[in-house]
């Protein structure tokens, strides 16, 4: 008996079987397999050339679709054998040297996969063959992604349909992936609060792979289907080990960073971290590196019990400069603490939401510090405590020249003692440094004005992080509420930063909740705390 019929023999007892662990140990594809496989790679090529048909005749010989199966035993169906022929064709053609052409065979290779794992009486063996494939094909796509030659290769060679579509080859093998999410997210083997059974044990191990390969290839915006989807009819993350809940919430934490929703990022890192054992550092570490910067978005710092805990190593050196950069309001200590660990930031996505994100909590403290400077109506010894019948206010013509004194800074003056107050004398060279647009107060080396302090102090208001208003006529920003503070027009008018975007975040879900109840939407907002894709338990 040749080695090919030897095999097929084999594949035939594991499918009568049902035995789908056997299965994936044998349906293997990546070359650090036993020399049987190029062995049977080279019976191929020479007994069953292409376009001879001789694949389809060995797979229809030694593998007979039955029609009548005793109960607990499985048979062949047209689409395990579609597949075998693939996968037979695969071991023919393979050249793992090819990589466009290995890209091409396995891509095929797991569709075929896909659409036989579909079938609904049998389809559930080839479910760990499914994921071992899968695996293969996202670990090859990131590996190509990391080769722009080897990218424009592939995508040069793309007609038809493919060319037409524009689709990259993380989006394509993100399609085939999401297919068999799809085949395991519709089964009806248990109800979707019950627990997981047939295909559906598979759910979030799929949506994880996926969302691995989009985000190693940052693709991250395509998992919106597939997190509607889970919303929909997705079964509860809750009856999944604790393995697939932490990857998931993370891969879920790591989508509403990048798409701004904080709130929702807290909560879904949060949860991944509580639910992570103590003893898996590395996982831990992981979940924190996106975890913090998400609360420091939100205006609440890591404590330093948090930054103590093994998992934590070398966090506080990263973090806690910038949290005392964003408390004093201090620009120029701001930029020095990020450019301290730019390539750490540059390397996990970080660097550009930091510095762009964080600058309106550096305002609010820079504001607040001014304000503190300036404003006249502190009685007593206490300056905090603004005891006064006068309106409290902050005037935007004080904030320019404060402004005006950091943006020197920024620019390389250099400050000097004269007499009993400080100037600034110009940088060495004579000639202020030239600032990148994002390294200015304002936008590089534009001087503040009272038109831009304005607009700064009215973003601010709206963001909720300074409570007031602005009186142009006066050039004045107001402080609201300092009576109901018990005069102090500090606590006032610059609330707490979690607190006020919590208070913001609530009102956006009443709103919803509102337009809900008056028919304007068709959907209801759910929970305040729900956030979309992560399924809970009704």
């Amino acid at each position: 008996m040749s080695l090919i019929a030897e095999f097929l023999t084999s594949i035939r007892g594991f499918v009568q079987s049902q035995n789908g662990d056997e299965l994936r140990n044998w349906l293997l594809v990546e070359p650090n397999v036993a020399a049987h496989y190029y062995e049977l790679g080279q019976q191929l090529r020479s007994t069953c050339p292409a376009n001879s048909g001789n694949i389809e005749k060995l797979v229809e010989k030694h593998l007979p679709e039955e029609d009548d199966v005793p109960e607990g035993r499985g048979s062949a169906w047209p689409g395990f054998n579609s597949f075998m022929e693939e996968y037979l064709k695969y071991w023919r053609d393979v050249d793992f040297n090819d990589i466009v052409k290995l890209y091409g065979r396995l891509s095929d290779l797991l569709i075929s996969c896909a659409n036989a794992l579909a079938n609904p009486t049998y389809g559930i063996m080839l479910l760990q063959t499914s994921m071992s494939l899968s695996e293969a094909l996202s670990k090859l796509v990131m590996s190509i992604t990391k080769e722009p030659h080897l990218m424009a290769q592939i995508q040069g060679d793309m007609t038809g349909d493919e060319a037409g579509e524009k689709k990259s080859i993380v989006e394509l093998a993100a399609d085939i992936i999401q297919k068999i999410f799809t085949s395991c997210l519709t089964d009806r083997s248990s109800t979707r609060w019950s627990p997981p059974k047939g295909k559906k044990i598979a759910v979030y191990l799929f949506a994880n792979l996926t969302l691995k390969l989009l985000f190693a290839c940052d693709k991250s915006r395509l998992a919106v289907q597939m997190f509607t989807n889970l919303s929909t009819s997705g079964p509860a993350l809750s009856l999944y080990p604790a393995s697939q809940r932490v990857t998931f919430l993370y891969y879920l934490g790591r989508f509403n960073f990048d798409h701004g929703h904080y709130m929702r990022a807290h909560w879904c890192f949060e949860e991944a971290y509580r639910q992570c054992h103590p003893q898996f550092l590395k996982h831990r570490r992981q979940i924190l590196i996106y975890w913090i910067p998400s609360n420091l978005l939100l205006g609440r710092f890591p404590s330093q019990m948090l930054l103590s805990r093994p998992e934590a190593a070398g966090f506080g050196d990263i973090f806690i400069p910038i949290c005392a950069a964003i408390r004093t309001g201090n620009f120029v200590a701001f930029h020095q603490a990020l450019n301290a660990s730019r390539d750490w930031l540059w390397d996990r996505g970080l660097y550009l939401t930091l510095l762009y994100r964080l600058k309106p909590l550096v305002w609010r403290s820079f504001t607040r510090k001014t304000f503190l400077l300036t404003w006249e109506g502190a009685t007593g010894n206490d300056s905090n405590m603004m005891m006064t019948n006068r309106a409290p206010a902050l005037s935007l013509s004080d904030l320019v020249v404060t402004a005006t004194y950091v943006q020197k800074l920024l620019e390389g003056y250099i400050p000097v003692a004269a007499g009993s107050s400080l100037t600034l004398a110009p940088p060495p060279g004579g000639q202020p440094k030239r600032l990148m647009p994002s390294e200015g107060l304002i936008f590089g080396n534009k001087q503040p004005d009272l038109d831009s302090m304005e607009s700064i102090v009215a973003g601010l208001v709206y963001a909720g992080l300074l409570n007031g208003f602005i009186a142009r006529q006066q050039k004045k920003f107001a402080v609201e509420g300092a009576k109901r503070m018990g005069g102090n027009a500090v606590a006032a008018g610059w609330p707490c930063p979690y607190e006020s975007i919590m208070d913001r975040f609530r009102e956006d879900y009443e709103d919803e909740l509102a337009a809900a109840d008056a028919g304007e939407t068709n959907e209801p907002p759910g929970e305040f705390e729900d956030v979309p894709g992560w399924v809970k338990m009704g």
